[in-house]
């Protein structure tokens, strides 16, 4: 009996890959043993860096929050910590918005949590 072989179900699998490995360099775009490898790390990465994107987005926010506290004769901790005892929960994403793009609303905040 001769062995039997999927040829259609390979080819998909490999044009898969070899379409996930458009726009890389060289031999990693149009050979299948190169881009298999290239796919396969390129979504290693893609997995951890949607895990990095929300510390460094929290990080923006803290940076954003401590400058514009700052304005306001205060200090990122202080103005944290103030907010956590007055119990007004607001969190970093919105804070750090309102310190960019509406100053006057921040001091607002800022002086509730003093008071």
């Amino acid at each position: 009996m001769p062995r039997s072989r999927n040829k259609v179900a390979s080819r998909r699998r490999r044009r898969k890959i070899l379409d996930q490995a458009k726009g890389y360099w060289g031999k990693r775009s149009n050979v299948y043993k190169f881009a298999k490898n290239a796919v396969e790390k390129g979504m290693l990465y893609q997995y951890r860096d949607r895990k990095v994107r929300k510390r460094e987005f929290r990080k923006l926010w803290i940076t954003r929050i401590n400058a514009a506290a700052r304005q306001n004769d205060t200090t990122y901790s202080r103005l944290m910590g103030a907010l956590n005892k007055k119990n007004i929960e607001i969190n970093r994403k919105v804070l750090a918005d309102l310190a960019v793009n509406d100053p006057d609303a921040f001091s607002a905040i800022v002086e509730e949590a003093a008071n």
